[in-house]
């Protein structure tokens, strides 16, 4: 019985070696490729040029890690109840990159998308996103890529990622509707809110050809690192018991319906 071939771009092994992207892993490209090379590699199936790798690799940088976040606090939770198991920390993590953390550079990935693929060869930047803008608020919906719950006067990625864009010569069609947003969006908003890091990052990988339905995985990618780093501090300077008995100690029951004081 025959069987048909299963095809793939990316990585097959036999007994005496293993090929990756069409590379001899050993000889080819170990001690190479960096891991975000690798990666945008992976994605695209192609390698990034000098100016794409310093951009894509920026972002990387960029969404590695922000601190205490909710994600980091489930995944040191999760290794202070399971310390055998780095693989469920770290998964616990990374399963709470969601609509508000995370996934949010997925969100705003897909609407500028949305923008950019009814412009047309020359587009009127201002005027696309003022119809986007007029959209959301029709719809009593937030921004993709306006405002931020801490840096409410300014991400510090955003100048940092425009400028890099800016210095490589990679400034498309998603970071300049994103710009024309954040020029137009006072008028029609009533109010000016920074352009978030995360609506700069979710631009430049869809210039950079990542699709947008694969942006947060990117992130995921991103946030891995910073949450390897949170389980190694953990190891070496635990907190997560502290926070599950400072929580536990606290609790206090009330009737249902008087849950107010947990509300943010």
């Amino acid at each position: 019985m025959t069987t048909d071939p299963y095809l793939t771009s990316l990585g097959t092994s036999d007994r005496d070696s293993i090929r990756l992207l069409g590379q001899d892993l050993a000889t080819d490209l170990m001690g190479t490729v960096n891991f975000g090379d690798l990666a945008y590699w992976l994605v695209t199936l192609h390698p990034p040029t000098p100016e794409q790798s310093r951009l894509f690799n920026a972002v990387l940088v960029a969404l590695a890690d922000h601190g205490f976040t909710p994600l980091a606090l489930a995944t040191r939770l999760t290794l202070h109840s399971a310390p055998e198991s780095v693989q469920g920390a770290m998964a616990a993590g990374l399963l709470g990159g969601g609509s508000r953390l995370l996934g949010v550079i997925e969100e705003a990935a897909i609407f500028l998308d949305d923008g950019v693929s009814d412009a047309g060869n020359d587009p009127d930047f201002d005027a696309i996103a003022s119809e986007l803008l007029l959209a959301q608020v029709s719809k009593k919906r937030a921004v993709p890529g306006l405002g931020h719950p801490l840096h409410k006067d300014g991400d510090p990625r955003t100048p940092v990622l425009y400028s890099l864009a800016e210095e490589v010569g990679l400034v498309g069609p998603h970071l300049r509707l994103l710009t024309a947003i954040g020029r137009t969006h006072p008028e029609i908003l009533g109010r000016t809110l920074p352009l978030n890091g995360a609506g700069v990052c979710g631009a430049i990988l869809v210039d950079l050809g990542i699709p947008p339905s694969l942006v947060r995985g990117v992130a995921l990618v991103a946030r891995s690192a910073g949450l390897l780093g949170h389980i190694a501090e953990e190891m070496r300077h635990p907190i997560a018991g502290r926070l599950y008995h400072s929580v536990e100690s606290n609790a206090e029951y009330v009737a249902p319906g008087a849950e107010t004081r947990n509300r943010i």
